[in-house]
Formats: C-alpha cells, structure tokens, sequence
C-alpha cells in the first residue's frame, strides 16, 4: 500500500496509511531506523456500547493537508456511529515530537460518552526482540524503550489525561495484542510488558448534542526517558493545539517564502507545486541523505526498501530544490556526499541515511572480468547539480570549501575512466540499476559533471585543470555524437554493449536519453535531440485512458500489461515529466508551452487524493504502483513547474 499521508522535520518522519494509522517511524535518521516498519498503530473509538477501528468499511474519509503545510486534514465519517471525526497530524518544526488533534463531532441530539483509543505497535530498532512498554505513573504516560530509544505517548481531553491504558504481548503465540483488548471499550491496565510488545491508550470524552469536543494525543522520541519526559512536559505546558497551529504556520511559511508569478498555471498545479516542495523536505535528513521513499511496504515484493540515498536521485532532487530556491537544505546533501567519496573518486550505489554504503547488487565481477560496480552517472551528477545551485545563488564560500575534497576528486575518476577507443565513458551500470554498458544517460551526464568541473577550476584561477577538464568533455561529447546516435533511425540509441569484441548499439526506446540536452550536450532544440525526443513520445506513450510515458520500451518491472504495442510500460511520473521538459526548453512560443502545462495538470488528475505522488501508476486505472511518494517524482514536478515558469516570463516579453 502506498503511504497517503507523510509528516516530519528531518530528524523525525511518520508515515500514515487511508486510515490515518501510522505505519512508518522514523528516527533518529530520516530513513534510518523504522520503527513500526509498516504494521499499524490502529485508532478507534467506542460510542454508545458500539466499538469501531478507523479501518472498518463504513468509515468514510476525505484526505489531505491543511492548505501549503506539513499537517494534515483528514474528515472520517461514520453514519452508523453519528460521529464525524476531523484529524490534523503534524511533526513539530524542530522537536522530535509528534501531535495529533481529533475533533470529534456528534451528530445525534443527545450528549454521548465517546472513548478513543490508540494502538502503539513498536519494533523498535527494527525488531521485535526485547522491547519494554510501560505504565509511567508520574506523568500518567505510557512508553516504550530498548537501549538508547525512548518514545512517550500522552494525550488529553480538556483537563483529562489517558482515561485507560494496557500493556501486553503481540505477536506471539495466541496473543494478538491489546488491542484487541479495545474492542469492549475497556482496557484491563496491565502496567508493563517485554519481549514482543504494544500498548493501549484510550481517552474519554462526554460530546454535547449536535456539537463537537477536541482531544490531542501526542508522541514524544529521545535517547533516555528523562529526554522524552521533557518533552511531555513541553507538550502540556505549551498545549498541544498551539504547538500544531505553530507548525502549520511554520510549514506555510517556508512554502511561501519565494514570491513567485505562477503565469498562466492553473491553481491546483500551484498547489502540487507547494506540496511537492514540502514532500521533499519530508524525505530530506538534515545531514545530507535525500530519500528516494520511505514506504515500507515495498518489502513484501522486494524484500528490501528505498529508503536509501541513490547520488543520482539526490543529486537530481537537489538540482530541483537549489532552483526553486531551497539551496539552504540542499547544501547538507553535497557535504554528505564529499564525505562518502570513495577514495578512487566515485560514489557507490546507494548510502544509508547514516553514510554507511547500503545494499547492492552490482558485482565486482562479471563474466569472469573484474568491474567497478557503479553507476557513473551518480558520481557526475552531484557535480553537474552543484555547479547549477552556484549559477542559481553564487555561495562561493560553500563551492570552494567543496573544491579538493568532491569536485576534483571526482573530475580526476571521471578524466581517467574512460575507454580511449571511444571517447566515451568505461561501461557501468545504467540509471535504472539493469544493465552494464555505456549509455547516453550516462555519458552526458558525465559530459555536464566535467564541464562543472572545469567551470570550478577556472572559478578559482586553476586553469590548466579547467582545460584539461573542459577537453576531456569535448571528446566525450565527440563520442556520444559518433557512437550513440543513430543515422538510420535519426535518434540518440539507449546505449553500447560489448558482444564478442564488438560494440553493439541497444536500440531501445529509453526515456533517460533526455539526458542530452539536460546536462548541456546539445540544445534541446537541435534537431537530433528533437528528433529523438519525438520518437520518444511517440513509442513510449501508454496508449490507455490513462497516458503518461513509460521508462523504456518493454519495461517488465512492475509490469502490469503485455500488449507492450500500446502499453510498452506503466506511466512513469519523471519521465513523463521528462517529455515535459523538453517540450519547455524548445518552445518558442507561449502556444508551444500549451502541450507541457497539459502535462502538469495530468499529474496532478493522478496524484492521489492527498496530492502524493507515487513513482509509477497502474496503465488501465490510474492507481499508484510500486512505492509513494517518490521523492524524485516530487522534486521532477518541481523542476518542470520552475522551468515552465521561467519560460513563460522569458517568452511573455517577447
């Protein structure tokens, strides 16, 4: 199941489920570690001797944000009940805290005793193996803890605290947890448990007929218990509902801070556009690692996940936030990533939250032969995107402290690996993590890291390493024009394969070839580039009701179709976006910019209802496949929606 909703601060990220059920935790990394790893923390209410979770069918729910912020608005209907619930979930700004308001809404005409009850259903450090929940007489709180994790659950209902509270076994043997213990309205107040454990809360209210009440249940997250008691305490001294509008403003804020003329973008792109914007910085660390997805459930098909930091996908998502304005939470990324460079002067395949190398399974070597198990395009593109946030916002300060340790480190490797036979790129492996070969994704991308490179050096007066870069590039771009375009069929080729001792052309139709004009090959407007990108359109449009561009002709992951003539692949959001930007760039007229705005408003018709959007969608229903959100499908929209706009202005004045 996709993750609808998503909460945090950089630190701290929960992600909610239809139901408003929290089903990721995150902490003390944004990735790093999961601590409900996608079970749920389920929420319910008694009424009138009649008990409901918020997953029963005849709950009817409408889900989104409180407008251009990180809270939520989530309304939950019960005809049955006569009990509409109205939720708003935010992290604060800067505490490890999270808080829940629920607004409780009796449409009978008689006053009515309701209970809420939370379910917490922890593993925390990512295992069920030794966990403590316990009764905290004290502050009348419960909480959970094993080694350095701590996390403090409260709640209040005027000048009431938790009603009821039990602790117990889950999991294991019979027991399925308290909250089954629930369901009567009822909790037996069993003060502590340990092993595989969860814990109960209720909280009571008494709701005047055809009226409402408010109650707030709140979460706090620290090393020691004496760190998350401080917290409560914070919580109750400056009430939970001042704290949440206080976020809410916070999040608006920073929404807002750009002033911006959106031309002629209809109001719901703008309002994508924001919330795009605050989704990244959800999936943003505040040490450096951009997230490509944190939702869990991805487990189940593939046992293992995305939270990872992939260069190429942090670098791209930075690109986006460094020009739409954002370069103060970008700037983490590029140290994060000077840190983690290999000695050679690459990046490996992916990297934990804590800038640990992640999982791979690129090998050493293949076929008997011995291989750097990389993708190139990662190493170049974290340069390609600093070079970009420097022409955006001039911190010369910040690109020269990077200079010796990221920027000509990783020219040097790019310099040297290359096949001189070619004049392109040694093989590695492709964006998407498929193939080994040299690729026009990659190659350009090489191409604009280098040239970053040596507009770095002559920044700096070090000009015999700006030629040598800059002429490393030319031949690299040479090559690119030499062996990965295609005479016969007028476009750019998807890549070089070695077979038997030969370079053998993939014909392929690959959205990535985008890549061209991205990193500054060639104008988007040169014919070569049209052409291919026509062909692109063309061949990778899913012929549905839905629409949208696959990845690449005969895409199998995830595949939900084989009639691979009209459904070469599900719609992909980036590289339908990538069309997009092509179409942005070459446009010469405010007519020419019509078809890339239809494009915008097709994400937003298949965003979901909360405005998440996922990183691929079902060809025939529209609905999210694979993970949601993925970042990079938020910060692509971003990308698209600035270029369109600077285009716009640009062709306005003519």
């Amino acid at each position: 199941m996709p993750r609808h909703l998503v909460i945090g601060n950089g630190k701290f990220l929960i992600n909610l489920d239809q139901h408003s059920y929290m089903r990721d935790l995150y902490y003390p990394f944004v990735g790093q570690l999961n601590h409900i790893g996608g079970y749920q923390c389920r929420v319910g209410i008694w009424v009138d001797g009649e008990f409901a979770w918020l997953n029963a069918p005849e709950w009817q729910f409408q889900l989104g944000y409180v407008e251009d912020s990180l809270v939520t608005k989530v309304t939950a209907t019960h005809p049955g009940l006569g009990i509409t619930l109205l939720m708003n979930d935010g992290v604060h700004q800067r505490e490890d805290i999270y808080l829940k308001r629920i607004q409780v809404s009796n449409h009978r005409n008689t006053v009515r005793e309701v209970r809420m009850f939370f379910n917490q259903d922890l593993l925390i450090n990512e295992t069920e193996v030794g966990d403590t929940a316990a009764y905290y007489p004290a502050s009348n709180t419960v909480f959970h803890y094993k080694k350095d994790r701590y996390f403090m659950f409260n709640g209040s209902t005027g000048t009431e605290g938790i009603f009821q509270y039990s602790t117990g076994v889950k999991r294991f043997y019979n027991a399925e947890g308290t909250w089954r213990d629930a369901e009567d309205g009822h909790l037996m107040g069993n003060a502590i448990a340990q092993g595989s454990v969860d814990s109960t809360i209720s909280f009571r209210l008494f709701v005047p007929p055809e009226s409402h009440q408010t109650l707030y249940y709140w979460m706090s997250a620290a090393k020691d218990l004496e760190e998350v008691k401080k917290l409560d305490a914070y919580v109750k001294d400056s009430h939970p509902g001042k704290l949440l509008d206080r976020v809410t403003i916070y999040w608006q804020r920073w929404a807002n801070k750009a002033e911006r003329d959106y031309g002629d973008l209809p109001q719901e792109v703008i309002r994508l556009f924001k919330q795009s914007l605050l989704i990244v910085r959800t999936q943003t660390d505040v040490n450096g690692a951009i997230i490509a997805a944190n939702d869990s459930d991805i487990m189940q098909s593939n046992r293992d996940h995305y939270s990872y930091m992939w260069p190429r996908d942090g670098a791209l998502i930075a690109y986006a936030m460094s020009m739409a304005g954002y370069q103060g939470m970008v700037i983490p990324f590029f140290n994060f990533c000077a840190n983690v460079l290999s000695p050679e002067g690459y990046l490996h395949h992916k990297y934990n939250p804590d800038g640990t190398v992640g999982s791979s399974w690129h090998p050493y070597i293949h076929s008997g032969r011995m291989q750097l198990p990389i993708q190139e395009d990662e190493t170049a593109l974290v340069l390609f995107a600093l070079w970009q946030d420097f022409q955006k916002h001039g911190s010369l300060e910040f690109a020269q402290s990077l200079y010796r340790t990221l920027i000509r480190r990783s020219a040097r490797f790019m310099s040297t690996y290359i096949d001189q036979e070619l004049n392109l790129p040694k093989p590695s492996y492709d964006l998407w993590e498929e193939r080994y070969g040299i690729y026009t994704f990659t190659a350009s991308a090489v191409y604009g890291g280098l040239i970053a490179a040596s507009n770095f050096s002559n920044l700096f007066g070090d000009e015999e390493r700006s030629n040598r870069y800059k002429h490393t590039a030319e031949k690299i771009k040479s090559g690119i024009l030499k062996h990965l375009w295609d005479e016969e069929e007028g476009r750019f080729v998807r890549g070089l394969y070695l077979e038997d001792g030969q370079w053998v052309k993939d014909m392929t139709l690959e959205s990535s070839v985008y890549g061209i004009f991205e990193f500054g090959v060639l104008p988007a407007d040169d014919e070569r580039v049209a052409s291919t990108m026509r062909a692109n359109k063309e061949g990778l449009t899913i012929k549905t009701e839905v629409g949208g561009s696959a990845r690449y002709h005969h895409d199998y992951y995830f595949q939900r179709s084989t009639d691979i003539d009209n459904v070469p692949g599900n719609p992909w959001i980036i590289c339908t976006l990538w069309i997009a930007e092509w179409e942005i760039e070459s446009a010469k007229t405010l007519e020419d910019l019509e078809a890339p705005r239809r494009t915008l408003e097709w994400v937003v018709k298949h965003s979901m209802e909360s405005g998440v959007l996922p990183e691929q969608l079902d060809p025939f229903s529209g609905d999210p496949v694979s993970v949601a959100p993925l970042t990079w499908s938020h910060a692509t929209y971003v990308l698209a929606v600035v270029k369109y706009l600077n285009k716009y202005k640009q062709l306005a004045k003519q």
